[in-house]
């Protein structure tokens, strides 16, 4: 008996949809595309139980006859190829003919459709793979399909589907990704009987941009030019560096229409911003690429979110000189010269003397905040040594450039860093929550900050976790994320700003362990609140007083040291001097 088969029609279905249907935001990504690609105006998609229970993709698309929609549900069937040679130059964005048989035959599917100039549509109504009945019906033109029970027959993808509110999230960011693609179509979407956006159609990409962005941010939008070369075009726009982020979820790349990920376009994008993105951080941008079909394949990801460049340099040089030159400053306004008289001339020479001379003075070196004392008095110092049941004692000599304290120890010399105590002191502070020391301070007015949807999902499921931390936080309408208070320890003179890298770090880094485990909440939030902390002179001595107050006082959160000794051996041994 042969041990090689052929597998059945259904099955192969079933293996092909794990390939292309992870999850219902996969169901309404393939779905979308093919009413795009059916010429659609406007597209709507109803999701309940985050997709799970029902998907349905309304579009009043070129529809198809009752042959053509019985050949949709065939395997590899499809409109868009013809022969090997439309492979190489793909314009749409379905083209492999596995998405609508792989959908029906893991769901209760069925599909109501008609030609414009049809008297009657068809419906088809298919079980897990299997077609059960097929009839007229009377519909708009266009196409309607519906998916539900998604999994039914599947138990063990369906239990990898994570909770409803995640699902919605990434169906949400899905059709706002298409709806950025083709902005001259209206997209609208409901979760269980609830409409979560409606996008009328937009005249310009930059309206779409806006449209999904808000006001507030939509000021800041820059402009890149349309750059064009080598069969590229490029055009799109970006955010400031202030709005850098660490994850690419805020980067919008569109090649022909379709939404891709590439590692050549994230880098190019870096690049352009030349130094002012700090390592790490990735720019706020929304990208349109058109490229001659001949240059890229896009048939190198199951699911096409991948793309393979022929000419990747010539890609990047596009994006490149695309964000430089949009970035760059104006150019100054150019000023006719008056000649001014004598007069004028001997005056300005009069009030100029003193400033010029000044001039040639060398700069002088800061080490101390106080006046130097006169050579013939010994020098004394600025404050008391702090006594010995609160720590070392130290003499505070002042700051080195600003930033660290310079004291005298009875074995030498001694760095101390103000911000890396803080930090010690504020995580401290925020772990004793517990045991009712750390108090809250409600914001005066709260703040609002518009996160993506899967973004906003995961802090609304860790509010509980985010309170215990002093930050209350809940669902504002829409993507906006509400915060009405901080701990009370860290003096934030603009929230906002706070805030906003506060919450890209919880949800971009890739640190290990929990995400918002009350360990790590502290750190990261005593790490941005000591870095906005200014030292000063006049605060080093309670500051000592203080960090030594905790159980760790020689080392930060993360484990920088606080404090750094020069001893008096090792300092003669640099000046080579001999104690023999």
């Amino acid at each position: 008996m042969s041990k090689i088969r052929v597998l059945s029609d259904i099955l192969a279905s079933q293996v092909a949809a794990g390939e292309v249907v992870e999850r219902p935001a996969s169901v309404v990504k393939e779905l979308v595309e093919n009413s795009i690609d059916a010429g659609a105006r406007e597209i709507r998609v109803d999701i309940d139980r985050g997709g799970s229970a029902l998907i349905r993709v309304s579009d009043d698309g070129c529809g198809m006859s009752r042959e053509d929609a019985l050949l949709s549900l065939e395997r590899h069937a499809t409109s868009k190829l013809r022969t090997a040679g439309d492979l190489a130059a793909i314009m749409t964005l379905g083209f492999r003919g596995e998405a609508v048989p792989s959908i029906a035959s893991v769901s209760r599917f069925r599909l109501v459709t008609r030609e414009t100039d049809a008297v009657a549509g068809t419906e088809i109504v298919v079980d897990g793979g299997k077609v059960s009945d097929v009839r007229d019906a009377g519909c708009a033109p266009g196409t309607v399909i519906e998916a539900k029970a998604l999994f039914y027959n599947m138990p063990a993808r369906r239990k990898f589907l994570r909770a409803e509110t995640t699902e919605s999230a990434h169906v949400e960011h899905q059709l706002r990704l298409h709806a950025l693609a083709a902005p001259n179509i209206r997209f609208r979407l409901r979760r269980d009987e609830r409409e979560v956006f409606d996008l009328p159609p937009a005249a310009k990409s930059v309206d779409r941009v806006r449209q999904l962005l808000g006001a507030e941010l939509s000021r800041e939008l820059v402009e890149l030019p349309q750059t064009r070369g080598n069969g590229i075009s490029v055009h799109g726009y970006v955010l400031p560096a202030s709005h850098a982020r660490k994850g690419r979820r805020h980067q919008f790349v569109f090649l022909n229409g379709r939404p891709v990920e590439d590692a050549v376009i994230s880098r190019a994008l870096a690049e352009g911003f030349r130094g002012a993105l700090a390592d790490g951080l990735h720019p706020a941008a929304w990208l349109w690429i058109d490229l001659e079909p001949t240059l890229v394949d896009v048939n190198v990801h199951p699911a096409k979110r991948e793309v393979r460049f022929h000419r990747p340099i010539d890609v990047r040089d596009a994006i490149l000189e695309a964000v430089s030159v949009g970035l760059r400053p104006p150019a100054p306004a150019v000023t006719r010269r008056v000649e001014p008289s004598a007069i004028e001339l001997f005056a300005s020479e009069a009030v100029e003397v003193a400033p010029v001379i000044a001039s040639f003075q060398a700069p002088q070196p800061q080490l101390m905040d106080w006046p130097p004392a006169q050579a013939s008095e010994p020098v004394v110092a600025a404050e008391p040594p702090l006594s010995k049941n609160t720590g070392p004692a130290f003499r505070v000599i002042g700051m080195l450039h600003n930033r660290y304290a310079v004291l005298e120890s009875e074995d030498g010399l001694v760095l101390f860093d103000p911000k890396a105590a803080r930090e010690r002191i504020f995580y401290e502070q925020l772990l004793n929550r517990g045991h009712g020391v750390l108090d809250t301070q409600g914001l005066l007015v709260p703040v609002l900050l518009e996160l993506d949807p899967r973004d906003l999902d995961l802090v609304l499921r860790e509010r509980s976790a985010l309170e215990d931390a002093g930050i209350e936080v809940e669902a504002f309408g829409g993507n906006t994320l509400q915060i009405r208070s901080l701990p009370a320890c860290l003096a934030v003179e603009d929230p906002r700003a706070f805030l906003g890298a506060l919450m890209d770090e919880l949800l971009h880094d890739p640190a290990p362990g929990a995400r918002f485990a009350l360990d790590r909440l502290a750190r990261v939030l005593a790490k941005k609140a000591a870095a906005l902390v200014l030292p000063r002179l006049a605060e080093t001595q309670p500051l000592l007083a203080e960090l030594f107050t905790c159980e760790l006082p020689y080392c930060a959160a993360d484990g920088r040291p606080t404090l750094t000794e020069f001893s008096m051996k090792e300092l003669d041994r640099r000046f080579g001097i001999s104690k023999g």
